[in-house]
């Protein structure tokens, strides 16, 4: 046990540490961690170029099957979240941005949010024998995150939106369970201990049509990667639901309306053009004109607040906005599986004008959805976000 602790210790601190280490009466190193320690070096001692190549003709940089191999190597060696970490750093403290360019690397790299948000900056600089592998790459990420939002949002909805009025069309998602059993309570079976109901009763759907319309204003200046992933999710989920009317803008100095690619989250990922400055107000301007109906719009605004533009007109619109009756949300901008970030100021003034803004977990997404479309007071739901 002591030889094992030592060892860890040895491949924390490097091989510059190995006679220390052997003073200490640790043993030679085993095959497997000598295989870490030469993995683990290559990032964190140097054992790579810092040229930022990875290159096949001339220069000094590492080649690509130099890479793939290592790639291999902290695959089979690390568990997957620690391959991520890994791979992360060999993008930060190497340069190695076209690590991301190759198709036979791409394969090989472990689905993680940041280097989804890194590859979505370089989108424009894909070779075409790569586009492939990438758009598989953000597949794999956006598939795990849409299967742990997407029955939750679609249920939040449709909890949100449901009348009293019931329908006789069939439809599991639809049931109106409390009150079809409050009508069933006398056929209670006491041998199955259940209730054998005579009738269903079901939300007339129907009436739900476009009831609401909800819009995202995303920015998508370069710092926002996992905001814009999770925004991308939650709005091709709403798109698909026939009881709220989806718009997704895009915007940083000029204003992009992605709304047409909602059918598809990757296709909407790879259609914003993340980089460049950011003028909110410009943009919340241009949703004013989707507002039909302001009490029954929700509006969030997904930024780290950073205005380059005019921020009085910033805080005038969401002013005018919410005094027109819409539902007004800022969601701060989140990296790290959720840690905020945003500039303190702006984030204040809005939040003086009885405006929720907060930070947003993505598994808490459709519970706010919910409460929103409800119309309940935000300001409980924003001091737990806040806790977190």
């Amino acid at each position: 046990m002591q030889n094992e602790q030592l060892a860890r210790w040895r491949l924390i601190l490097g091989s510059e540490t190995q006679d220390d280490f052997s003073s200490m009466g640790m043993s030679a190193m085993s095959k497997e961690q000598m295989l870490m320690d030469d993995a683990l070096a290559e990032i964190y001692s140097g054992g790579m170029s810092g040229s930022g190549t990875v290159g096949r003709g001339a220069g000094n940089g590492p080649s690509a099957p130099h890479i793939s191999k290592w790639l291999g190597d902290i695959r089979s060696l690390f568990d997957p979240d620690m391959v991520a970490v890994v791979q992360n750093d060999a993008i930060e403290r190497k340069g190695f941005k076209q690590l991301l360019l190759e198709p036979e690397l791409l394969e090989q790299l472990e689905p993680d949010l940041n280097m989804a948000s890194t590859l979505l900056m370089l989108k424009d600089q894909i070779p075409k024998k790569s586009k492939e592998s990438a758009r598989k790459f953000i597949q794999k990420i956006v598939e795990d995150i849409n299967r742990k939002m997407e029955t939750q949002m679609k249920r939040a909805v449709v909890a949100a939106l449901n009348k009293k009025e019931h329908s006789p069309l069939p439809s599991a998602s639809a049931i109106d369970f409390r009150y079809t059993i409050a009508r069933n309570l006398r056929n209670y079976n006491p041998e199955l201990k259940t209730i054998i109901p005579e009738r269903v009763y079901f939300f007339d759907r129907a009436s739900q049509v476009n009831r609401w319309n909800v819009i995202l204003d995303i920015d998508q200046s370069g710092s926002m990667g996992e905001s814009i992933i999770y925004s991308s999710i939650m709005a091709c989920i709403l798109a698909s639901m026939s009881a709220v009317k989806t718009n997704v803008v895009a915007f940083d100095t000029e204003i992009m309306d992605l709304t047409d690619l909602c059918q598809d989250p990757v296709d909407l990922l790879f259609g914003f053009q993340m980089g460049g400055g950011t003028d909110i107000a410009k943009s919340i301007g241009y949703c004013r004109k989707y507002v039909e109906s302001p009490d029954k719009t929700l509006f969030f605004l997904i930024s780290d607040l950073e205005e380059g533009g005019n921020r009085a007109r910033l805080l005038n619109h969401l002013r005018e906005m919410k005094e027109s009756g819409v539902t007004v949300i800022v969601l701060l901008a989140v990296a790290d599986g959720g840690r905020p970030y945003y500039d303190e100021t702006t984030a204040k003034r809005i939040t003086e004008m009885d405006i929720p803004c907060f930070a947003c977990t993505p598994e808490k997404l459709p519970e706010l959805v919910e409460c929103a479309l409800k119309k309940y007071d935000l300001s409980e739901f924003a001091k737990q976000m806040k806790k977190k």
